[in-house]
């Protein structure tokens, strides 16, 4: 099913029970960000505030706030159906050898057919302001958490052209509102913005942009969705592809740019390249940590254009799960084909919400030869945006892949720490904040497949390795004919100086919550550990920091994932594997200025409290 416009999705949904409307006044600071992190946090319905205070816009968020949600936003029943589209769109089972594997990737040119169509009036210019009646602070933008440098636009679609080919490129990029006409740009290094903002400067001229809100939900998802680089494939002809008919454009008011016809509002303006960069930030981010400030461009709105009755939409990002796990999840369905066609023995892919995209990807395999988990991971590595990921985990096909527990069980039974784990470098998210370097920094791969002979060197090592292997492996409990693993229950938990909580798991994992205080304690910690009769039988150790819990597996492997380089943070200690995962201090040589976890302020937290039946909502989701 497609939708024509936003309002649409919504009266389905609506219809559905599936979005409340709240008429009560509720603040844009920060109380409607508690509201919608506890309802998607809970799987609770979308939420329509029709009373914002300081606004005459009401507000909607949580659209795409379950996994159905996002599959009926797509027009498809379930996020799986997406694969089975594009799979029908390539035809997988064209001829053999490279010539077909290239005929079967220039099918997906037949997308680009859907070219958008230009309309000569649009509902998106039912009302435009001009000049002195540009004013962003009548829009009901958020903001989001308590240390966020301002409000924040965080489902904006941009639109720029290049300079000099006229490509069209539409993303996602949050904007902080700075003043009436005002708004920073976060275009990072590796964004498509960057790029034409970089021509733009070469050919000394400012770069015309355009920012949709609102519009149809496959064009809010193409915005988002890492497209191959096909010529003639873009965001609008994503979202004709998936909603089966051409998206419809006119031309912007003041810029000669196609917008959406059916958005909500359309802010026009401009970047110049020659300007001074503006502070931006800080911002919770999707990680669940505050980006800290940094410098970005300034865009300058000179005309808004919107329909006569407009909805603002909005999301929140922040401690998982939030929106843009279902939000990845469509993009993993629907490329998944794809990165079958370049690495074949794929047989399923995942990334997990505790990993925020990029930094745990977990991929199954149809294996037939040693050493193809490595070579499989290195081709992912080498894939568009996949080129960010942090760790990858590879398993045996008969692994489900968004079976968390069951993967880390898989880790701990079929990966020898230094043996089934390989570290390297690469390009790192920017938003990293424990990277090695900005935007640079450690990866690690592990290979938790059942092993061949050769992977444990029984068909190439001398005798006396062979003794040694299986020495190694007797002492963890372990065949080192077929790299199992039994772990062992300890008989009392050890006490070491500044552990706060910990807890061993039945499958190998030692998780420690750690106060740190001074440089050097967590490594300090992984030795003592591994010299503890109670290591016997552990094959991880997880250190995190003092407000992690460690009964909660999701929220140590977030910590873990996020704090940790791991070509400086994963060690082998011993027998196990030791992930350093506390912050890092000036004394270790971390330069850079550790970030705060994302948290909302006690008082709002009680006011909404106080509030939720004030608002109409039911109980359950409070």
């Amino acid at each position: 099913m497609a939708f024509p416009d936003l309002r649409s999705f919504m009266e389905l949904l609506e219809s559905r029970g599936e979005l409340l409307r709240v008429d009560v006044p509720v603040s844009r600071d920060l109380e409607i960000t508690e509201i919608a992190d506890r309802l998607v946090k809970k799987g609770g319905p979308a939420v329509l505030f029709e009373n914002v205070v300081g606004s005459d816009f009401p507000l909607v968020i949580g659209l795409v706030g379950t996994r159905e949600r996002t599959a009926l936003s797509l027009g498809v029943q379930d996020l799986d159906d997406l694969a089975a589209k594009v799979k029908a769109l390539i035809d997988l089972k064209g001829s053999g050898g490279v010539a077909g594997l290239l005929g079967n990737v220039t099918k997906l040119r037949d997308a680009a057919h859907l070219l958008p169509r230009r309309v000569r009036s649009a509902p998106v210019q039912e009302v435009v302001w001009r000049g002195d009646e540009v004013d962003l602070d009548k829009l009901p933008v958020l903001k989001c958490w308590p240390l966020d440098g301002g409000p924040f636009v965080t489902l904006p679609l941009v639109i720029t052209k290049d300079p000099e080919t006229g490509e069209r490129n539409i993303g996602m990029y949050r904007m902080q509102v700075m003043d009436k006409t005002t708004t920073g740009m976060h275009w990072q290094r590796h964004k498509t913005g960057t790029k034409h903002l970089e021509k733009a400067k070469r050919l000394g001229k400012r770069l015309e942009v355009a920012v949709a809100i609102g519009g149809d939900p496959a064009l809010i998802y193409a915005a988002t969705a890492p497209l191959p680089p096909i010529p003639g494939l873009d965001e609008l002809a994503l979202a004709g592809y998936l909603r089966g008919q051409r998206y419809p454009v006119v031309k912007g008011v003041t810029v000669d740019l196609d917008v959406p016809a059916n958005a909500e509002f359309i802010l026009e303006g401009y970047v110049d390249p020659a300007e001074d960069w503006a502070v931006e930030g800080p911002f919770g981010d999707h990680t669940g940590f505050y980006t800290l400030p940094d410098l970005y461009p300034r865009f300058h709105v000179t005309a808004i254009t919107m329909r006569r009755d407009p909805v603002y939409p909005a999301t929140i990002v922040g401690r998982p799960p939030m929106e843009d796990a279902y939000l990845i999840e469509a993009s993993e369905r629907l490329f998944l084909p794809a990165a079958q066609l370049i690495i074949p023995e794929i047989t399923d892919y995942h990334m997990p919400p505790a990993g925020v995209a990029h930094n745990l990807v977990v991929v199954g395999i149809k294996k037939g030869y040693p050493g193809q988990a490595y070579k499989v991971a290195n081709g992912l590595f080498g894939l568009g945006q996949m080129m960010f990921a942090k760790v990858i985990v590879v398993v045996d096909e008969d692994v489900k892949v968004n079976d968390f527990a069951a993967v880390w069980r898989e880790v701990a039974l079929k990966a020898v720490p230094g043996r089934d784990t390989l570290t390297t470098r690469g390009p790192i998210d920017v938003l990293d904040h424990s990277s090695r370097g900005w935007g640079y920094g450690g990866k690690l791969i592990i290979d938790a497949t059942t092993k061949r002979p050769e992977e444990i060197g029984s068909a190439a090592s001398s005798r006396d390795d062979q003794a040694g292997d299986v020495a190694q492996a007797d002492a963890v409990g372990a065949d080192a004919a077929s790299g199992a693993f039994t772990p062992r229950a300890a008989a009392g938990l050890p006490t070491f100086g500044g552990v706060v909580a910990q807890r061993q798991t039945p499958d190998g994992y030692w998780l420690v919550a750690l106060d740190k205080t001074r440089p050097g304690q967590a490594r300090e910690l992984a030795a003592a550990f591994a010299a503890h009769p109670a290591a016997a039988g552990v094959r991880h150790l997880l250190i995190v920091d003092e407000h992690t819990d460690v009964n909660d597996l999701q929220d140590v492997w977030w910590t873990i994932l996020n704090n940790i380089d791991p070509e400086r943070d994963v060690r082998q200690e011993g027998e196990l594997l030791a992930w350093d995962g506390a912050r890092k201090l000036p004394e270790e040589g971390f330069v850079r200025e550790w970030p705060p976890k994302i948290t909302m302020s006690p008082e709002v937290v009680r006011r909404v409290d106080a509030l939720w039946h004030v608002y109409g909502l039911p109980e359950r989701w409070r």
